[in-house]
């Protein structure tokens, strides 16, 4: 599929989304660890601004420590308030900038972190079945930073809302968007999750 329209009418149905938040929504725990609502929006706007080149270069200056950089990201984007966090989201809705890596790795990390703040926060948004099994697809090889291709190793994952399925051994069956967030350790969606491969899945996150 095509990678860049599906992450800019993701990132803009986001926007819409959080317009009219409270500040104590803009504070809740993400489904990322340690993150709030407000640091993973800030994380997203980060990496929609970086270049592989800037990101090399952040890397040396962090003492190629991954985490520092994302740390320097949320700290630069987050603002003095919500709305401007919001705001310099807003201005990169449409970019096509981004740290090294597969096309793919971007759509993932938006439909992910999209839903790692609308989990937090009890909106329901309808992701593209497609761009979700793209992502799926992407995950289920990739052991790149998030470990997914290890966490699901011996296991069946069946998805209950698409045609789509991966792996053998027990097995894991569910929404394939929740299979998607259990795929990059998301222990919350393991809840939306049944099959006797369950219990495996979520002792790996």
């Amino acid at each position: 599929m095509d990678i860049w329209p599906a992450v800019h009418a993701e990132r803009k149905a986001l926007a819409a989304d959080l317009r009219e938040l409270s500040t104590e929504d803009w504070a809740r725990p993400s489904l990322c660890d340690d993150w709030t609502v407000r640091d993973v929006l800030a994380h997203m706007t980060s990496a929609a601004k970086l270049t592989p080149p800037a990101f090399f270069g952040q890397m040396i200056g962090s003492g190629f420590s991954f985490d520092k950089v994302q740390e320097k990201g949320v700290a630069a984007q987050r603002g003095a308030t919500p709305a401007d966090t919001l705001a310099n989201f807003e201005s990169v809705l449409t970019s096509v900038k981004h740290p090294p890596g597969p096309n793919q790795t971007w759509l993932g990390e938006t439909i992910v972190h999209s839903q790692d703040i609308r989990r937090a926060l009890g909106i329901q948004h309808k992701y593209p079945t497609d761009a979700v099994v793209t992502v799926a697809d992407f995950y289920k090889g990739s052991n790149l930073l998030i470990g997914s291709k290890r966490r699901i190793s011996g296991l069946t994952l069946r998805a209950t809302d698409a045609d789509w399925s991966h792996g053998t051994g027990p097995e894991v069956s569910g929404p394939i968007l929740s299979l998607v967030m259990a795929m990059t350790g998301r222990k919350a969606a393991d809840d939306d999750l049944t099959g006797d491969g369950v219990a495996t899945l979520r002792s790996r996150s």
